[in-house]
């Protein structure tokens, strides 16, 4: 946690993994893109950490299978945090008080970034939602929920298919999609294929959990959307299209009323 908050880790001793993962923004950030040490805004939205200690990969793109492999990208980019692994380890080799601290954490005070990259992903791991009125509904409480969010929850299940990929306890299947969100940019983000180098992946990024959703605005990898109910407007076109767009999609009818119960 100390080293998840700490601007030190960063080349400007300003930016650390809490200065785009705002905890009072649900751990997502709070811009559509962030600023790091060069104050360059990033390429994507920085999102939520909630609930990844149960993730399949990380990253929009999936980049990264684990907390600790995520961990270390940001702080080696330029324009992120602006340090090597190896560097950041020297530098924290060089603040009093951290030595006691990997003693009582790792058996010896030995601080190397393998050991800093683990403890931050530790850290993460404990940044979890759970026990929300939804969760209690689905525990047998029935008087969690109020009829409007039952309503909802119904059309999320069953006509609007919204649990075809938000799906389980986190609200994600943890796959990829291609809903067509900034695809209509003249240099489109690749998405998914810029790891896979796969042609069908053009576009795809990751099914966001739903987890504490609403205060995490902006919406989507781009952070274009600036509302759920602009985000409801984009499934009922269909999704924006593109050669890649998900077969899923499809137009559909929704209406004042539906859109605020969901």
């Amino acid at each position: 946690k100390v080293l998840f908050f700490d601007g030190r880790l960063s080349s400007s001793g300003m930016v650390s993994c809490a200065f785009c993962h705002d905890r009072s923004h649900a751990f997502a950030g709070a811009a559509s893109l962030s600023l790091g040490v060069s104050g360059k805004a990033g390429t994507r939205r920085v999102p939520t950490l909630i609930n990844r200690a149960w993730g399949k990969s990380q990253f929009w793109d999936g980049r990264s299978a684990t907390l600790e492999a995520q961990a270390v990208i940001p702080v080696a980019d330029a324009d992120e945090m602006g340090m090597s692994a190896e560097g950041v380890a020297q530098k924290v080799r060089n603040i009093k008080g951290y030595a006691p601290m990997f003693a009582a954490a790792f058996g010896d005070s030995g601080i190397t970034s393998d050991r800093i990259a683990k403890a931050i992903a530790t850290f993460e791991r404990t940044i979890v939602s759970g026990n929300s009125p939804y969760d209690r509904y689905v525990a047998g409480d029935k008087t969690a929920l109020t009829k409007q969010q039952k309503d909802g929850l119904d059309f999320f299940n069953k006509k609007g298919e919204c649990a075809e990929c938000h799906s389980g306890p986190d609200f994600t299947t943890e796959k990829f999609a291609n809903i067509g969100v900034g695809m209509d940019h003249r240099n489109p983000d690749p998405g998914r294929a810029a790891i896979t180098g796969k042609r069908s992946d053009v576009g795809k990024f990751k099914v966001p959990t739903l987890r504490d959703l609403a205060h995490r605005a902006p919406y989507m990898h781009d952070g274009s959307i600036k509302t759920l109910a602009e985000v409801l407007d984009v499934y009922a076109k269909g999704g924006l299209p593109n050669p890649h767009l998900d077969s899923r999609l499809a137009p559909f009818y929704l209406d004042d009323e539906t859109k605020r119960d969901l």
